[in-house]
This record gives C-alpha cells, structure tokens and sequence, in this order.
C-alpha cells in the first residue's frame, strides 16, 4: 500500500515508544540449569509471575525466553488495565449481552476483576514504579446497537467486577473525548493506565532478587516425557524439570504443535504522535481516560504518560506490512477520530503479537504436568499475570477451586496448523462489517 511520506517526523523511529524508558536486554547471560523444579517456557508477564508465585513456595524455577527477556508483547502494549470489561468479547461489537448471566459468565467476570485486584497488588507489593494510576477508561460505542448491548452488559459487569460504571449523556461524552465519531459511550472507572515496559522491568527485578533463574537466547527446541518428569532441549542446552508451564502466549511455537494450533498470532499495531501543542494535550481526552472501542476492528489509545503525546493502536491490517505501512493506516484512522490532529506527524510505530483464540476466551489448563496459561485476547497486563499466578497456584497446591479460564474445551478449527493463513479474510470481512454497521445505524 502507500505510504503517506509526510505524516512521519524527522526523527521518526520503529522503536517503541515505551522502550526510551526501558528496553528488552540481558546485561548477563545466566547458564541453563541442568534442572529445575519448574521450567515456565516464556518470560512474558504469565511466565514471570507465575515464576515469583512459585519461588516465593520455595520452588526451584527456571524461566526460558527465545530471546531476551520482554522481547515478545508484554512491554509494547497499549499500557490498559481492567478487570473484565473484554472478557469473552466476540468481533461483533458484543459480549456477555444476554439479560441473564450464566453461571460460567458470572465466573469468569468475577475472575477477571481478581486478576485486576492481583496486578495492583504486584504493583504495591514489589514497589514497581510503573507510572500506574487508575485513571477509568472510556468505552466508545461504534453504533447505537452496540451502545444498547452496553447498557445490558453494565449492569451486570458493574454487579459482579465493581468496575463502578455508567452510561455517558452526549454532554458528558464530548466533556470526556474530543471526538464526535462515536454514538456515545460508557465510563468504567475502576480502570486503569500503566507503563508496560517498566511494569514488566519490575516484575522480571522482582522474579530475579528472590532467585529465579532466567535465560535469554534459550528457546526450547523440543519437550519430551521422561523419568516422571520432562525434558526440555533448549538452544543453550537441556534441562530437566518435574514440571513445565507454557506460558508464550501470541508467540507459541512449534514446538508445542497442540497447543500452537489454538492460539492464533495477531499483530497489533501502535503509534506515538510528536510532542503535541499545549491546547492539543489538554483538550482531546482532558480527563486522561483510556479510551477502547466496540466496533470488531477496533482501536485504541490514550496520551502518554508525560502527556504529551497521543498513542494509538489497532489491527491496522490483516497481512504483513512494514511499519511505515501500518503507521500511515493508523494516523488515517487517528484523523478520523480527531479532525485536529491532521497536521500532527508520527514519532514511532510498532508492533507485537497478540494470542487470540476461537471462542475469544484466555485459557490455563494442565495435562500430566504440562501446564499453560494462553490467549490473552487483547487483555494481557492484567490477565496474563493473573493467569501465571493461577497456574502457579495450581502447582503449589494453593488453590481450592477450578478456574473458569480452566476449561477441557480449548477449541481449535480443522486445517489450521498455527499460521493464520484466513486473517486476511476474516479480517477484510470484519472490516467491511463494520462500515455497514455504520452505514444502516439509525
């Protein structure tokens, strides 16, 4: 596609944003262990919690990363936390919008809303300076329909999570988002905004100062059954473990077929304006809300912690671009949004992988002493770590109840192999969805 050459700033970079505050390293390259209590497959937010559960149980844990540690997603995110405000949300602009909910349904709101409960205390606990603040976020309707299923959803989301949450009139809405494209909008307060970079940072310090081992430049090669336990062939070597947890999320390799046939990678495209104006900074989310939309293509964005600047991210496309190329199809998207950001130039733009499922849901699970903890579904600094601790939790014999993320059903779809060859499709398809729904909405 074209590329808009004058949206780009002089200093235009493809480095993340949040990495000028932290970026992916590994000053000194721990040794494989010959063994281990646990081998957690992925130092990404499940895996480094689920390690600081189980050292603090005084387990043995060794952390094995591909690359170096927060290389993956867990420090290129939107920087958005919440406790079940997507969760089960299906590309149609709906989720959980029967007037009753499920036993299931209840579960997994409540669940949700503990994970948000868990991040803020990780936050507290191992004093991670993380610029985290509970800020609420906006909920931007696509369509008067989805503002109706909204309305159904509150009350049950406000009952069973607390995320102290209300209906916005058209007044309060254009007080909240300098932007007039939305057909209105819902304000859940009990949410929130954090750095992902320096979260993840804290959580890998922490993981390290209680004696977590952690490999970068060991991906697992393969993983077989041996002597009760498992053996794990790493690119620096094997290591034998009791138990293994597969925690690799949008990046889940082939070396776990099953489990790689279930997550379906998508990339997730972002963009940091330039240093914004003063009456720009102030006026479009003058609350300094997060802001996510209904629509099944969706956007999403805030200002930068220092204020600044506007980030902003979404599936820009279904197919493999560069990152001029998403950057150009985001800042159209950006535009439309805020007409007065026209003229407003890009700064960086990037991009990490995110592990969507077939019936929308994040899943842990276990078999035989393999365990995962996958699929975050767009929801991964809160649900992610909430899932390593509950797989933590589960090992160490601490928890008394079945998670409702922990289901026997983990579907998959037949000829697909972990490459998402139909994104592009499926993609285009929900695309073209939601222009209709904007063209017939009354």
């Amino acid at each position: 596609m074209p590329v808009t050459a004058n949206i780009f700033s002089s200093d235009f970079s493809e480095k993340p944003y949040w990495w000028n505050d932290w970026h992916p390293h590994d000053a000194s390259l721990a040794e494989v262990p010959k063994e281990a209590d646990v081998a957690i497959v992925g130092a990404g937010y499940a895996g480094l919690t689920c390690a600081l559960e189980l050292r603090k149980a005084g387990l043995d844990v060794v952390v094995l990363e591909a690359d170096v540690p927060g290389s993956g997603a867990s420090t290129v995110s939107g920087g958005q936390t919440s406790g079940g405000a997507n969760v089960g949300k299906k590309p149609t602009g709906r989720s959980l919008d029967s007037a009753a909910a499920s036993g299931r349904e209840v579960a997994l709101l409540q669940e949700a809303a503990e994970g948000y409960r868990i991040f803020e205390r990780l936050v507290q606990e191992h004093e991670i300076d993380c610029l985290y603040r509970r800020s609420g976020r906006i909920v931007a309707a696509w369509t008067h329909e989805h503002l109706n299923a909204w309305k159904i959803k509150l009350e049950k989301l406000n009952h069973y999570t607390g995320a102290d949450g209300h209906l916005m009139s058209p007044d309060e809405m254009r007080s909240e988002l300098d932007s007039s494209i939305y057909a209105g909008g819902v304000l859940l307060k009990h949410a929130g905004q954090v750095h992902p970079s320096l979260f993840f940072a804290g959580l890998l310090k922490a993981a390290r100062s209680l004696g977590v081992t952690v490999c970068s430049h060991a991906g697992v090669k393969h993983i077989v059954r041996r002597d009760g336990g498992f053996r794990l062939d790493t690119a620096r070597g094997p290591v034998k473990a009791k138990r293994v947890v597969i925690a690799t999320n949008g990046y889940t390799g082939a070396f776990m077929p099953d489990l790689q046939r279930r997550v379906i990678p998508v990339t997730s495209h972002q963009i940091a304006t330039e240093e914004l104006p003063d009456d720009l900074r102030h006026s479009l989310i003058p609350n300094d809300r997060v802001v996510a939309e209904t629509k099944r293509v969706s956007n999403y964005y805030r200002m930068s912690p220092d204020g600044k600047r506007m980030l902003f991210g979404g599936r820009a496309r279904f197919f493999k671009m560069n990152r001029r190329e998403s950057a150009s199809v985001l800042h159209a998207q950006l535009v439309a949004r805020f007409p007065r950001l026209r003229d407003v130039k890009v700064a960086y733009s990037w991009g990490g992988l995110v592990g969507l499922t077939f019936d929308f849901l994040p899943h842990m699970g276990e078999e035989e002493g393999l365990h995962y903890a996958l699929g975050c579904n767009g929801s991964g600094v809160a649900m992610m770590t909430y899932l390593g601790r509950q797989t933590a939790r589960k090992i160490i014999g601490g928890g008394n109840r079945v998670s409702a993320f922990e289901s026997k059903d983990f579907p998959t779809q037949p000829f697909y192999t972990g490459s998402p060859w139909f994104l592009p499709m499926v993609g285009g398809y929900y695309r073209f969805r939601d222009r209709l729904d904007r063209m017939l909405d009354g």
